[in-house]
């Protein structure tokens, strides 16, 4: 088992990333900004993104763990360090990756002054709560801990693989005010929940039985529910998993509804806030869905062992069948085929932009056009709030930044952020606009960069697009 928890934490190392939307928040020169605040500002007079190529983005992490504290360099036995972090983390400590690449993207001004925008991207989003009390079962057994009830109920977990298809408008309604809403059409093609689990397992000295110890599953009610996976277990061959799960990126999955609402406020020339509401939404489950539910109460007080006297050939007591037999007995684990809902986890993001420095742009002291509004400078300070809301409770984060237009074809923001995983992580952002050609990367947890196994997130967004501005 010790090894089995090993290989878990080994290939977890290997293969998450990290989490932080706050990067390019708020910067008008990335046409994806919309995509974060349907409400924003919309400067330019057309865009649209290179396909493939006009936004990937991965991120996500493990708050109470880092890649360095199980494998870095130390005169502490590996094992001895994988048992001190099982002791550490608390139940509410997640691992987490995110994944977004945008198929197509695009966006016009119409003759109405309203600016729309629509496109398709393909998400992959996970999330693992640390089951502790079944991690210290597993690693430490339960001879130490008699009548401690291990809490399965811990088991918290939850995975999305899914296309989305979006349409949305935008417009400046006052000199003060921009609003701005978006519809979105989820494709779901891969998709499992296991949440609000509860039972408990527990060890205590038999009363009267025939072995010294009693072990007990008590109340137990554990539910995994999927969709789009059960069918992929006839297929053959990788290839034709690939296939299939591809084939229903186009409306083939299960089918779901949600909605973007976001809006920008200039309180004076130099301040602004802004707001959004992401993913309010469901998706509706009924296509290759199975449910798995297990529930009851079961006490082994241990096998006990029989040795009749065998005719020739004659084979030993199936006692592991038997007691398997009669685990499935007491604990059933029933298989639905029920249809059912999922919402969406809801985004929430606001931010507060005070400008300053020299003018830039079009916008004028005295511009009649755009009385009381915000006057475009070329540097900025403020604060963003982001919060997604997960099984457990909603994470959030928190980020001051400072941004700076160095030239008509390059800017930067710099960005200190506090989040779970750690209240050190400071990003990097450029943007240069060369001609209609539109190019920004983006990086967080740069002090880290000189031994990346220790950060506890690593975030990159980066893409491609083609942008006309306002003449």
């Amino acid at each position: 088992m010790r090894d089995l928890i090993t290989c878990i934490i080994a290939l977890w190392a290997f293969t998450t990333i990290a989490q932080n939307k706050q990067l390019i928040y708020g910067v008008e020169e990335i046409p994806q900004s919309l995509l974060l605040n349907p409400g924003g500002k919309a400067p330019q007079r057309m865009h649209f993104g290179i396909p493939f190529l006009s936004q990937l983005h991965v991120n996500g992490g493990a708050s109470g763990v880092s890649v360095y504290d199980i494998f870095g360099k130390s005169d502490v036995d590996i094992n001895t360090r994988i048992r001190n972090k099982i002791f550490e983390m608390e139940n509410t400590d997640f691992f987490t990756a995110t994944e977004q690449l945008e198929l197509i993207n695009f966006g016009w001004r119409a003759k109405n002054d309203i600016f729309f925008s629509g496109g398709i991207y393909q998400e992959f989003d996970f999330i693992l709560y640390f089951p502790r009390d079944l991690a210290i079962l597993a690693w430490e057994g339960n001879r130490d801990y008699l009548d401690y009830e291990f809490d399965l109920g811990e088991v918290s977990t939850t995975g999305d693989f899914m296309t989305v298809f979006h349409f949305g408008a935008n417009k400046q309604i006052t000199d003060k005010l921009t609003i701005g809403a978006r519809a979105k059409l989820y494709s779901s093609m891969i998709s499992y929940r296991s949440t609000s689990n509860s039972g408990t397992f527990v060890t205590r000295l038999g009363d009267g039985s025939v072995n010294i110890y009693e072990h007990t599953v008590q109340n137990a009610n554990v539910t995994v529910e999927t969709s789009g996976i059960a069918s992929l277990r006839d297929l053959d061959g990788a290839s034709q998993v690939t296939n299939e799960i591809l084939g229903r990126a186009f409306f083939g999955g299960n089918i779901g509804l949600g909605i973007d609402l976001g809006a920008t406020y200039d309180i004076t020339n130099n301040l602004t806030a802004s707001a959004s509401v992401l993913d309010l939404g469901t998706i509706f489950h009924s296509n290759d869905v199975e449910t798995y539910q297990a529930s009851g109460t079961y006490t082994l007080d241990g096998i006990e062992l029989i040795f009749p006297p065998l005719a020739d050939g004659q084979g030993t007591l199936p006692y592991y069948d038997d007691l398997e037999d009669e685990i499935e007995r007491e604990i059933p684990i029933d298989t639905l085929t029920n249809s059912y809902t999922q919402m969406r986890p809801l985004k929430l993001n606001g931010g507060l932009t005070y400008k300053f420095g020299r003018i830039v742009g079009k916008g004028k002291e005295c511009d009649c056009r755009n009385p009381g509004g915000s006057i475009d400078r070329n540097q900025s300070v403020g604060i963003q709030l982001y919060s997604i809301f997960r099984p457990k409770a909603p994470q959030t984060a928190a980020t001051a930044f400072y941004y700076r237009r160095f030239t008509d074809y390059l800017s930067a923001k710099a960005t200190y952020t506090i989040d779970p995983y750690s209240s050190s992580n400071v990003g990097l952002g450029l943007v240069a606009d060369i001609g209609k050609f539109n190019f920004y990367i983006a990086a967080d947890n740069l002090l880290r960069y000189g031994n990346l196994a220790k950060a506890k997130s690593i975030s990159l967004q980066l893409g491609f697009n083609i942008k006309f501005d306002e003449e």
